[in-house]
């Protein structure tokens, strides 16, 4: 049996999966990116392999993808996460259908990519000056009302009042914007409820860009936010499709480049070595060689 990985390099964390030649996922993992990319990312990916029982040497081929994924020299491909993400999209949605637009939000961008019939990227839009609405906005907004990220989603749906309004298109206006609403009396759960229709709003305008088909793939770890999620689908009017690791479709999807550049290369060896074979004599039927 054949392997591959998939490492995305991203700002804040190292996504990596590992898959067989049937594009079965063997396992994955997620780490802290830090300061020391490269160093924490082969940490992460040899505890990887340690913990499904396999071997560097086991890994025909390697992919990396992500802002860092030139910062891993060991990788046998580098690719763009736009490409990557459509290919993890892609292969995961299948069982609902034909996806044809990705929402992407990660730890300090956010992204839409709009895909053909077959699922080749037309176009992106990508928000990655500010960190408002991102993953790190998340983590902001949760460090000020004082609860874990993982909270965001039932104090969302635990809202009594209406949605507090967060205006700010600016992270650093926006913290002082939630501060200032905690000190107006507001409460957390109205002031969350803000937050998300405040990213779900600032999404769709990004999306919008690239257009929006019928059935919209939203990934990446804030995917995991069940009050974004209503957020979204309460502006757009329409469910989406959520896969069940939404952190690591991006990997995913490098892992299965990595399968398919290991095969291509393979075939052209093999026809290289048909060649060779045949222009030295040896194809021949009922040849002696001697």
């Amino acid at each position: 049996m054949d392997y591959f990985a998939g490492i995305d390099i991203g700002s804040t964390a190292v996504k990596i999966v590992v898959i067989d030649e049937d594009r079965q996922v063997i396992g994955n993992k997620t780490a802290a990116t830090g300061a020391l990319v490269y160093k924490n990312a082969q940490t992460a990916f040899l505890n990887l392999l340690g913990e499904i029982g396999l071997e560097r040497k086991h890994i025909c081929y390697l992919t990396t993808t992500g802002y860092g994924r030139k910062l891993f020299p060991d990788a046998d491909e580098t690719i763009s996460e736009i490409t990557a993400n459509a290919v993890g999209a892609r292969e995961v949605g299948k069982p609902f259908g034909t996806i044809r637009t990705i929402i992407n939000i990660g730890g300090q961008d956010s992204k839409g990519i709009s895909l053909d019939e077959n699922g080749n990227v037309t176009n992106f839009a990508m928000n990655d000056r500010c960190a408002a609405g991102t993953g790190r906005f998340l983590d902001m907004a949760a460090r000020n009302l004082e609860i874990e990220v993982s909270d965001l989603g039932p104090f969302h749906f635990n809202a009594q009042g209406t949605p507090a309004a967060v205006n700010a298109t600016c992270a650093v206006f926006a913290e002082s914007e939630i501060i200032g609403l905690l000190g107006n009396g507001h409460e957390r759960e109205e002031i969350v409820q803000g937050i998300h229709f405040s990213i779900a709003k600032r999404t769709i305008r990004l999306v919008k860009r690239v257009g929006i088909e019928e059935l919209i793939y939203f990934d990446g770890a804030p995917a995991l936010n069940t009050g974004l999620v209503a957020a979204l689908e309460d502006e757009l009017g329409r469910r989406l499709v959520i896969p069940p690791l939404p952190q690591i479709t991006t990997a995913y999807g490098a892992a299965i480049i990595g399968l398919e550049s290991h095969r291509f290369e393979k075939q052209e060896r093999e026809e290289v070595g048909e060649a060779v074979v045949v222009s030295s004599g040896h194809g021949c039927q009922g040849c002696s060689c001697g």
